[in-house]
């Protein structure tokens, strides 16, 4: 029975140690103590905290060449078919040296479709082709590829990355160029952009196909076919 009695207050006397520790720790700092109880309490439930980037922050590390954001918005250009609608819109902006070409078209038939700048700012449907008057259909009037006397198909300045028109008609394109500057698109004769009825092989034409390689029609417009759509450059003035 001692030993017993002996160890329960042994017991009592330490559980009374462990509840003065208990309290000096939580009263020796102020409200230390009292944070850190709460923090032992909820860190169950404490959540990680996240960073926040701002959008101003973000478009800081992006190239002013990805968009056209930054970029000076200088031309645009009207499309339209053949019979005169209206079937969408492409717009130049500059920035340094690139070029960013943005292009926004509507109920063209699914596909890839040739994209290009030509040389002559003039869309008349059933025309003449100046560079060879025997010639004549939709929009020929804006001549050739500009740069065409300078490079063969694809290195003219008027190559384009070529549209994708989706199932419903439609298409986008946002691309980057440093081919051309705007000066060349408006000079005395203008400029136009086509859209081709047809994808654009861009000259690539495998030697067990064509050994001798690529012929000049190729070579002139990548084979990409009639001529869907016309629009002329014009500046944006403000």
């Amino acid at each position: 029975m001692k030993s017993f009695a002996h160890k329960g207050r042994l017991g009592v006397a330490a559980a009374g140690m462990a509840g003065l520790l208990l309290v000096g720790c939580g009263s020796g700092s102020g409200s230390a103590g009292s944070e850190s109880a709460a923090a032992i309490m909820t860190s169950d439930s404490t959540e990680t905290p996240s960073t926040t980037v701002s959008s101003e922050d973000a478009s800081s590390t992006v190239p002013s060449s990805m968009g056209v954001e930054r970029a000076s918005l200088v031309a645009e250009a009207e499309l339209l078919a053949p019979n005169g609608e209206r079937i969408g819109t492409v717009d130049f902006a500059v920035d340094g040296s690139v070029v960013t070409v943005t292009a926004k078209v509507n109920n063209l038939p699914p596909g890839f479709k040739g994209f290009h700048l030509h040389s002559i700012g003039r869309c008349e449907p059933n025309s003449v082709d100046p560079n060879d008057p025997s010639k004549t259909g939709n929009f020929l009037s804006a001549g050739g590829h500009l740069g065409a006397d300078n490079a063969a198909h694809p290195g003219h300045q008027g190559d384009l990355t070529s549209l994708q028109v989706r199932g419903d008609g439609s298409a986008e394109l946002v691309t980057t160029t440093d081919a051309f500057d705007m000066d060349a698109v408006l000079d005395a004769d203008g400029s136009a952009v086509i859209v081709h009825a047809g994808p654009d092989n861009f000259g690539n034409i495998p030697s067990r196909y064509a050994p001798a390689g690529p012929d000049a029609k190729t070579q002139a417009t990548g084979d990409a076919g009639d001529r869907a759509a016309c629009g002329v450059v014009r500046a944006i003035t403000s």
